[in-house]
């Protein structure tokens, strides 16, 4: 794990490098004041050596200047390094789930991946600061201070040594106790996340439906949850405190009951008094950081372990050593293909597939909720494998090509059609980031698009809010069409994309398509018979099977399933009439 996130520090070697450096040389002016501060009490304050005065005087300014200067630029690389490595770990945890496929991304929640890409990787930044920086300097602080306090009186010295076994065992009881709780709250967390995601992103149906109580409820539910876990690790946290004063204090009385009979008896100076107090004030305040930098380590530990995950998963979509780089036609073939989500072939939503598909024909997919549709087209740009058999476009495996011009020669318009912030034209580019304003005007009127924006105030320059609040559904669908037509693909699929319009409006996309793109082979989705009997050849699915597959009138003749959609829509039809 820490390998894996050490590989995000990268360019900010150096700063990670200097900031120790630096402390290390702070933590040895600030040992030598007590050493000088005692030389200049016994040396020059009790002697009345002016001269001496001045001269170690002049010494102590100037290891406090230098002292000063070493902190400032510890301080500056040590906030240099963590922001930067926080900067890489986030451009890397983001990049990462940018290769993930479906599957991969269906691991984790939404949620979940926000969380780890903010709250963790603050926690992992913070700590990293800490460690380089206070956890460099409490040790060398502990270390320099002891050897100069042993220098001064080893006997009263020992005393340091006496505690730091009880300091060890409660700091060992204290991250033994936290740290599950703290991976315990950050899992709450993601529910956190996902509750607000979910309410905003449903805030018009949570209105309609007068259900802003059980929102309410829902989220003060979560949050109780986790100011109970968070408040049972803090108490947890909280015996570090008093333990470490108790220490700090008892060897405070300790050290000045023996220190007091030895000035009296003439063993030891005052000088030596004053320094060695400092000495016991920064080995206890070292002891105190350094307590509270393995605390600190704990619950950022919680966010390693989960920021690790995302980076560490497997990704199960990979191109070949020598990818094909060419799609050479829209043609498709199925063979003895089944698919399962878990991996499992005793879990298969998609049984026994065998389909030919020619390159240019329009193909209907007909199928209740359920028959595994979307699942069939996912397989064709290898948004999943297939469990067993073989998906075939232009004639090849589609696991021998290059994932991304494979992807870029099938444009998909899935169910939840989802837009960006930004203007239409910005939208629109997505399909083909270097198009003409021509070009995006052509596919707006195959799509059916063109009415609307040009009713639209600043046409193709109108915003589109968060999710394409501030267009209607079947606006968003056509836009969405436009925008896969802008690939200008071999194979167009649209997963039930035109359900939100009129037959109208639906029957003129099609024939757009129909004159417009003949050479590119497009799949229909769709409820409507009305949507796909004009194709080619139609595809009934039931229960992840192809349950039928012909012309409209073939299957009229052949296939019950079909017949009966058919004739429910109709008789449907025909009573609205």
């Amino acid at each position: 794990m820490i390998k894996k996130l050490a590989g995000s520090i990268r360019e900010y070697k150096t700063a990670s490098l200097l900031a120790p450096l630096f402390v290390t040389l702070e933590v040895i002016m600030e040992v030598l004041l007590p050493f000088l501060m005692a030389d200049l009490i016994d040396n020059g304050v009790n002697k009345g050596d002016m001269e001496h005065i001045l001269k170690t005087g002049a010494m102590l300014s100037g290891v406090a200047f230098a002292a000063l200067i070493f902190g400032i630029f510890s301080g500056k690389f040590a906030a240099e390094a963590s922001a930067g490595f926080a900067k890489n770990l986030r451009h890397d945890l983001y990049y990462r789930i940018q290769e993930y496929s479906f599957s991969n991304i269906d691991k984790f929640s939404t949620s979940s991946l926000v969380t780890r890409m903010t709250t963790d990787v603050t926690n992992v930044q913070n700590s990293y600061q800490m460690i380089i920086r206070i956890a460099v300097r409490a040790p060398f602080m502990m270390i320099f201070a002891m050897i100069m306090s042993f220098n001064v009186n080893a006997g009263l010295s020992m005393v340091f040594v006496a505690f730091i076994p009880v300091i060890a065992l409660a700091l060992g009881l204290v991250i033994k106790f936290a740290h599950p709780v703290f991976k315990r709250v950050f899992r709450i967390y993601d529910k956190l996340n996902n509750v607000v995601q979910e309410n905003l992103h449903g805030i018009r149906v949570v209105k309609s439906f007068v259900r802003e109580e059980h929102e309410t409820k829902k989220f003060r539910d979560i949050s109780d949850e986790i100011y109970r876990d968070f408040s049972k690790a803090e108490k947890i946290v909280a015996f570090n405190m008093p333990i470490m004063q108790i220490c700090v204090y008892a060897c405070i009385l300790i050290i000045s009951w023996f220190a007091s009979r030895q000035i009296v008896f003439g063993t030891m100076t005052q000088g030596e008094l004053v320094s060695m107090m400092t000495y016991v004030m920064q080995i206890l305040m070292s002891l105190m950081f350094i307590s509270m930098i393995m605390v600190m380590i704990t619950l950022s530990k919680a966010s390693a372990e989960r920021i690790a995950e995302v980076l560490n998963e497997e990704i199960d979509l990979r191109n070949t050593d020598s990818p094909l780089n060419e799609i050479k036609d829209g043609s498709i073939s199925f063979e003895n293909v089944s698919f399962s989500y878990a991996k499992d072939e005793n879990k298969l939503c998609l049984k026994d597939i065998n389909l030919k598909i020619n390159s240019g024909e329009t193909i209907g997919i007909i199928g209740g909720t359920g028959s595994s549709k979307s699942s069939l087209v996912q397989l064709i740009p290898r948004l999943y494998d297939a469990t067993k058999g073989i998906v075939r476009v232009g004639g090849e495996d589609v696991r021998d090509y290059d994932i991304e011009a494979l992807r870029n020669s099938v444009a998909m318009v899935l169910q939840k059609n989802v837009l960006f912030s930004g203007t239409i034209k910005e939208n629109l580019r997505w399909g083909n980031k270097d198009a003409s304003d021509e070009e995006i005007e052509k596919t707006c009127r195959l799509a059916q698009a063109e009415d609307f924006i040009q009713r639209m105030p600043e046409k193709y320059d109108t915003y589109i809010e968060q999710g394409g609040t501030n267009v209607s559904g079947g606006q968003r669908q056509r836009l969405c069409i436009a925008r896969a037509l802008l690939k200008k693909p071999k194979i167009l699929i649209l997963d039930d994309s035109t359900s939100a319009v009129d037959t109208k409006t639906d029957k003129l996309i099609r024939r757009a398509f129909l004159e417009e793109i003949p050479d590119t082979t497009k799949i229909i989705i769709a409820q409507r018979i009305s949507s796909v009997e004009e194709a080619d050849k139609i595809i009934v699915m039931d229960k992840g099977m192809v349950s039928a597959f012909g012309t409209h009138k073939e299957l009229l003749e052949s296939s019950r399933i079909y017949r009966e959609v058919y004739e429910s829509q109709k008789k449907g039809s025909d009573e609205n009439g």
